[in-house]
């Protein structure tokens, strides 16, 4: 094979990876994962991408002497939904490059 074929199937094969790549980060936006704290006071639902969708507070928590709390747990919620979120990107990730002739230990996104 020719160097002139080789880089073209290089090329291809860039190309090919970038587009799986483009569905893969809008697959993740539409698959939705839900963060909770305090017991299931507080909720936060997001996408496997990482984007707020919604901030659900029970009513019970609205009062001002509890305000830090409230403030902890939305945090608290924030990060659940934020690990749930990596869970399924990472997987997702790697039913993508399953496929894909990579070197072991590369990682995508590049």
């Amino acid at each position: 094979m020719d160097i002139e074929k080789m880089m073209k199937a290089a090329q291809e094969a860039a190309d090919n990876i970038q587009k799986q790549m483009g569905e893969a980060q809008a697959k993740l936006d539409s698959i939705e994962v839900e963060g909770v704290s305090g017991g299931g006071l507080v909720k936060v639902r997001a996408t496997a991408k990482g984007r707020i969708i919604a901030v659900s507070i029970d009513e019970s928590l609205l009062v001002p002497s509890e305000k830090q709390m409230v403030e902890d747990l939305v945090a608290a919620a924030f990060n659940d939904a934020r690990t749930k979120a990596d869970t399924v990107s990472n997987a997702e990730m790697s039913k993508m490059s399953a496929g894909l002739p990579l070197p072991a230990g590369f990682k995508l996104p590049f």
